[in-house]
């Protein structure tokens, strides 16, 4: 049987072009490497899976490339990159600050420092999860990091930037890694897709690729998942099934209801949300996010900032045509009093529902209800007061013979 590879590590980047959606990252290094105005430094910072430690190994690899292209990519044919693409280069160190953050650890790898390289220009170090070296290691650290050997290069990489201390981070240049967008995610799905030959809906990857939030790496795993799951046919079903996602229809049909007044269809509808399992507070969120997109479309200029499919956008924009500003406004304040409310609610049911209500009467299209027919009413018998004057009842005491 033959050792699966998953798509994180099968479809890795190998240069810089390849890397996705951090341009303005690997424009700046291609140039520093082209001017030769590489610093001593690099500390490399953002969320999990967008490629800080990708950019650093090809950082790495490409420092010691002995015949860089006109692209000022590696050339993958030198013994140093031959050496790299067979995880047997020394001039490469890597360590781990989360399982190596002791003071005795770095003191380690500072011994190791003063070792110049045998074979190519630079000893490349990569210190992954920094953040969790301890603040007798930060500072012992210090002195090397300022004034490494010439052959010496550093790069560090951390998804908490605030957890570093002030003297390491002035010690290096900061390159701040971006969340990457949907569309972007979703194109690299589409092409990794095409080439494993998998069956694909667009609006089911940009749905992997909403899921992901922003994480080229937490895409990949689900979509490796998906593909299992679906037998290798991603359908847009499949994908909101398995990854327990709202559909987009519920909202719309739901902002139709809310137009129309028809607060019951409006009830019945979440009914359904929650008994397919879903929270209250993840049912509102939602709405928000879809009266937000049709605020968007109100402007056609504004309509890129969707993070959604093309067919997905073409059905805001013709909803956004016959919906007011004014009720999106209105609706979005409902919205946000409710999630603001839901976690102190006793009855989060109940406090769901009274939004959605609040947000039928904004359109002015509620009904009252039908009276209850008129019935004719009793005719009440005048009330013949029994009372006894109070004179005649004083003599009736007195004299009982009356």
């Amino acid at each position: 049987m033959e050792n699966y590879v998953v798509s994180a590590r099968k479809y890795r980047p190998s240069d810089f072009h390849s890397v996705v959606g951090q341009e303005h990252i690997t424009s700046t290094l291609q140039n520093a490497l082209r001017n030769n105005q590489l610093a001593q430094a690099f500390l490399f910072c953002g969320p999990r899976g967008v490629g800080k430690t990708t950019c650093a190994r090809i950082l790495a690899k490409t420092i010691n490339c002995t015949n860089l292209t006109e692209q000022t990519e590696a050339c993958n044919e030198c013994d140093s990159c031959k050496a790299f693409n067979s995880n047997a280069s020394f001039n490469i160190v890597e360590l781990d600050a989360a399982s190596n953050n002791s003071v005795e650890d770095i003191r380690a790898l500072i011994e190791q420092v003063k070792i110049p390289p045998q074979n190519g220009k630079y000893k490349v170090y990569i210190i992954d999860e920094v953040h969790m070296l301890s603040t007798a290691a930060f500072n012992a650290f210090l002195k090397t990091l300022e004034e490494p050997p010439a052959y010496a290069k550093f790069i560090l990489a951390t998804t908490e930037k605030h957890k570093i201390m002030p003297t390491i981070l002035s010690r290096c240049q900061i390159f701040d890694f971006h969340r990457i967008s949907n569309d972007d995610i979703a194109k690299h799905l589409e092409y990794i897709a095409t080439k494993e030959g998998v069956a694909f809906e667009k609006e089911a990857l940009h749905i992997i690729a909403q899921k992901a939030d922003g994480g080229l790496r937490d895409a990949l795993s689900m979509f490796d998942q998906l593909v299992s799951f679906t037998g290798a046919n991603l359908t847009y079903n499949n994908i909101i099934d398995n990854l327990n996602v709202l559909d987009y229809d519920y909202y719309f049909k739901l902002t139709d209801m809310l137009l129309a007044g028809d607060i019951p269809s409006c009830l019945l509808l979440f009914d359904q949300v929650l008994k397919k399992g879903f929270e209250g507070s993840h049912f509102m969120a939602g709405l928000a996010g879809h009266f937000r997109n049709l605020l968007v479309c109100k402007n056609q200029s504004s309509v890129s900032l969707l993070q959604v499919s093309s067919s997905v956008a073409q059905r805001y924009v013709a909803q956004a045509q016959t919906t007011s500003q004014d009720f999106v406004l209105k609706a979005l304040g409902c919205a946000n009093s409710c999630a603001l409310e839901y976690k102190d609610s006793y009855n989060k049911r109940l406090c769901v529902e009274l939004a959605l209500m609040r947000m039928a009467y904004l359109s002015g299209s509620v009904k009252p209800s039908p009276q209850p027919a008129s019935q004719t009413p009793v005719q009440q018998q005048p009330i013949v007061s029994q009372s006894v004057p109070v004179a005649e009842a004083k003599k009736k005491m007195t004299n009982p013979t009356l």
